[in-house]
């Protein structure tokens, strides 16, 4: 970036061709290297292309009429008549003519128009009432931050020929009127109906509703059939009603209450709840609508939108321009600007694995959060400033000026299936209520809604226009609010007449759900695989291309993996997985691994794709294996865990026949995941009945590395376990990990499988499973003792890498037969009569002892204890592990070895175990 003191202005300096020419060469190579005022004056040459040539050659007043003009087009939006509840503004004084170097004198002369989208030559005063019309008007425009010229050409030649507008048929005129009073008299009908209770009026806002059926229009007309919308709570049931058309019987009756939820103890209130059906456009072509379900938790539905929408793409082939099956986002100015899901999210849309072809942001601007005001919510001009990021444009529409509105949804869905990038539309309008309806905005708002109280809604306001054009009479407008008044009341009478109602969803378990919504059971069908085809999968992970340049460290490492499967050896970890994605995929069943440094993992145990080493080509041997395989993808992640895990889980909610992992850098890392953890992984199937079959891996285990890199939060996924929502492992086998992975796609029902997978376990000596483990075993949620004592006089009960330590512990201090050690794999659900069988032998113990790394606070400890207590009736079953602590884990390896020691020595050695 170029500072103004590096050179002097363009006035003064236009005597000089070679300095122009020097800077000319730097402002085509990147414009933001030279000043502002030289950006302006290069802008020119463009313009005045077809008559001077481009270059710094053109004379000095049509240089300054195209710096006017560049002017207008990155400044504009600052005096553009966008707030309804605002004056027009004043004309900015930087766009004065005075400041391009002209005068009043010269608003008669006549110039060169360039590329500007009106006659080739026109007086200076014609070329800046254009200007202002265009950018100045209900529309304000953010572009010229976008590098590429091609780009800026576009939506110049789109907005400037038409003014940014488009006059309206009388029909569709009526038919934008309609929309307008659809959703203006639902807001009010229920309102009247309903008082008190919280719909979160779009009051203010019903520009939307014009907004999206435009969004829908256009949507078919550029060969789309298909749209995912994500959105939050503020006019949501309207856009259910209006957009979705949920019949409004069925809104009605969740506003009575009277309704049957698909579970004793699930569901969700009315404004959080997704929805699907069809959009007849109005020339009857049909588009697929689905409504993602969310939280409260603004901007978090995000990523799952998007995860969704790829997914969908995937499922129909739309991976080359992504045109098919659009995603729509919904937001409000203060969650937009405030949250940093929203530029996580923007910062996947141009990365090869999570790029869904560009989407279309809409916000609504109610020009407050809550009770806070703009400028106490953000440190930007406008809330969309972080689009900038990803050079998105963004146009600034008055939300009352709904033909406006409906220009730039069209103008934008246009860009983003042309250029296939994000785009920002930052709608202006008001929020009729304070934050739900029975708040009181005025306590802290008190001018605004004093404006707010007196300014018509936007319907009276485009009917009066319409009604003063004679576009419409009074009789014909009072008809279409009788027909919708009528619909209303007839629901409200039918519900107030009916018993209670289902809302279970017909379509959650539909197409390729089919045969997924069993109840969770232990049983699968098998996951074991014959030795032949493991040994075709580790040929196709052992086999190096000719010509490909491979790492030699890996390379060596080759024909020993090829040798263990082939001679029926043991298997480490690393190549467990590989092998357990590579029958699946043999099988036909695609696998996606998503996270940060996921490829070749953070510890480099997997190398799932491979680097050459002269010009860095990637190569994936799981995409080897045979003909008629399914696809393997990985992706390196960006440095994101909210976003990316959001995203994976959208993915995971339309492939239940894909196994979708996501994996964490460090276990701990997932925190910064924590609402999709709490608010949609967790919880989805109760509130929305919403299954999904997501892999979250999480690296855990005590090691020393401090409390960052110890500890996945096992405890935390155990507090959130109940009614078989999720599964929770912790792992000691690589064959336990194989099979587990290829479980997930072998059972009548899907459900988010928690793995505190293996760091040290990666490359111990001990951590190795039998081939014949994979040919003939299966999962088990508890293992018993491999070599169990006869009589012993403890039982020890643990989970995870601890295991080894007790073993070498018992080994180390004689106590082969007087200890024996039980591993919990799967902590949730808990086999309560897999447990009860493997313990049943041991019934003789008099100490029975839960042993973990973690400190008491944490771990398994909390979930195992009542458990166990009930199975050991009688026996006080005794805790060995770390004190409680607020840290998970202490900071110095020296202390770190002492209490691991420690814990051997209490959970294993002579005398009590307490």
């Amino acid at each position: 970036m170029s500072t103004d003191s590096q050179f002097p202005s363009p006035l003064s300096s236009l005597s000089s061709p070679e300095y122009i020419d020097q800077l000319y060469g730097r402002w085509t190579a990147d414009p933001q290297s030279v000043p502002e005022a030289w950006r302006h004056f290069f802008a020119g040459f463009e313009l005045g292309a077809d008559r001077v040539g481009a270059g710094p050659q053109a004379d000095e007043a049509q240089s300054r009429v195209a710096s006017l003009i560049f002017g207008y087009r990155s400044r504009g939006h600052m005096s553009a008549d966008v707030n309804p509840l605002e004056n027009r503004p004043n004309p900015d004084p930087g766009l004065a003519i005075e400041e391009f170097g002209l005068s009043p004198e010269d608003l008669e002369r006549v110039f060169d128009t360039g590329h500007l989208g009106m006659a080739q030559r026109a007086t200076l005063s014609t070329i800046v009432e254009f200007l202002r019309d265009t950018y100045c008007g209900s529309v304000g425009v953010e572009y010229v931050h976008i590098q590429n010229r091609d780009i800026r050409r576009w939506l110049q030649a789109e907005m400037e020929p038409s003014r940014n507008r488009r006059e309206l048929e009388k029909a569709e005129k009526t038919r934008l009127l309609g929309h307008l009073v659809n959703a203006e008299l639902f807001e009010s009908f229920i309102h009247s109906r309903y008082q008190g209770q919280k719909r979160f009026s779009l009051e203010g806002a019903e520009s939307l509703i014009p907004a999206m059926h435009q969004f829908m229009e256009t949507a078919a007309a550029t060969g789309a059939d298909e749209v995912v919308i994500g959105m939050a709570h503020r006019g949501r049931l309207n856009v259910l009603a209006n957009i979705l058309h949920k019949p409004y019987d069925m809104i009605f009756h969740e506003f009575e209450d009277n309704i049957q939820p698909h579970s004793e103890s699930g569901g969700d209130v009315k404004y959080h709840r997704g929805y699907s059906s069809f959009y007849i456009t109005t020339d009857e072509t049909r588009l697929h609508l689905s409504l993602t379900a969310n939280p409260s938790h603004l901007e978090a539905v995000n990523p799952v939108v998007e995860g969704r929408t790829r997914a969908k793409q995937r499922r129909r082939g739309d991976t080359d321009d992504r045109s098919l099956i659009l995603p729509l986002l919904i937001h409000g100015d203060a969650a937009f600007a405030g949250q940093g899901l929203v530029a996580e999210t923007l910062n996947l849309s141009q990365l090869k694995g999570y790029q869904v072809g560009g989407t279309v942001h809409i916000i609504v601007n109610n020009q407050i959060g809550f009770t806070t005001s703009p400028g106490d919510a953000r440190s930007t001009l406008y809330p969309t400033d972080v689009a900038k990021m990803i050079e998105a444009p963004i146009f600034h529409v008055n939300g009352d000026d709904p033909e406006a509105v409906c220009f730039i949804v069209d103008l934008a869905l246009r860009f983003r299936q042309k250029f296939h990038r994000d785009v920002v539309i930052d709608m202006l309008c008001y929020r009729k209520y304070g934050h739900n309806e029975g708040d009181e905005p005025a306590f802290t708002q008190p001018v605004m809604y004093q404006k707010i109280r007196n300014r018509p809604p936007v319907r009276k306001l485009y009917q009066l226009r319409l009604e003063g054009d004679r576009d419409l009479t009074l009789e014909q407008s009072s008809e279409i609010e009788k027909n919708l008044k009528k619909r209303l009341y007839d629901a409200f009478a039918s519900v107030k007449e009916t018993c209670p109602v289902s809302i279970a969803d017909e379509h959650a378990f539909g197409s390729i759900w089919k045969g997924l919504n069993g109840p969770y059971c232990f049983d699968c069908e098998p996951t074991a695989v014959d030795h032949q085809t493991l040994v075709r999968v580790a040929q196709a992970l052992t086999t190096v291309p000719q010509g490909f340049n491979l790492n030699r460290k890996i390379e060596r490492r080759l024909p020993a993996h090829l040798e263990v499967i082939e001679k029926r050896s043991e298997v480490d970890w690393g190549l467990a997985e590989l092998l357990a994605y590579g029958t699946l995929l043999d099988e036909g069943l695609p696998v996606r691994l998503s996270g940060q440094d996921s490829i070749r993992g953070t510890f480099s145990h997997r190398h799932a794709g491979w680097f050459d080493t002269n010009d860095g080509e990637k190569y994936f041997p799981l995409n080897h294996i045979s003909d008629n395989q399914a696809d393997f993808c990985a992706y390196n992640s960006m440095l994101s865990e909210a976003a990316v895990l959001g995203f994976d889980y959208g993915y995971a909610l339309v492939e239940p026949n894909m196994l979708v992992l996501w994996e964490a850098q460090f276990g701990d890392f997932a925190n910064g995941a924590q609402v999709i953890i709490d608010q949609f992984i967790t919880v989805a199937m109760d509130k929305w009945e919403r299954a999904c079959g997501i892999v979250m891996l999480l690296p855990h285990g005590y090691e020393g590395q401090g409390p960052e890199h110890s500890n996945a939060y096992l405890d935390r996924y155990l507090a959130a376990c109940a009614e078989d929502n999720i599964q929770v492992c912790n792992l000691t086998t690589p064959a336990q990990f194989f099979h587990v992975l290829r479980r997930q796609l072998k059972r009548s029902f899907r459900r988010p499988l928690i793995i505190m997978a293996p760091k040290s376990l990666l490359r111990h000596k001990g951590c190795v499973s039998p081939v014949a483990d994979l040919i003939d075993g299966q999962f088990l949620e508890i293992l018993d003792d491999p070599s169990p004592p006869i009589k012993p006089e403890r039982l020890v009960l643990c989970s995870g890498k601890v295991y080894y330590d007790l073993i070498e512990g018992r080994k180390s201090l004689g106590r082969e037969e007087n200890v024996a050690i039980i591993r919990v794999e799967q902590f949730y659900p808990l086999n309560d009569e897999m447990l009860q069988t493997v313990t049943k032998p041991y019934n003789g113990a008099t100490e029975i002892c839960w042993v973990q790394e973690e400190t008491e606070n944490r771990g398994g400890w909390a979930f195992i204890r009542p458990r166990l207590e009930a199975l050991f009736p009688g026996h006080a079953i005794r805790y060995v592990g770390r004190a409680p602590s607020a840290s998970p884990a202490t900071g110095s390896s020296r202390v770190h070895r002492e209490e691991q020691e420690q814990i051997v020595r209490q959970a294993i050695g002579n005398g009590s175990a307490s």
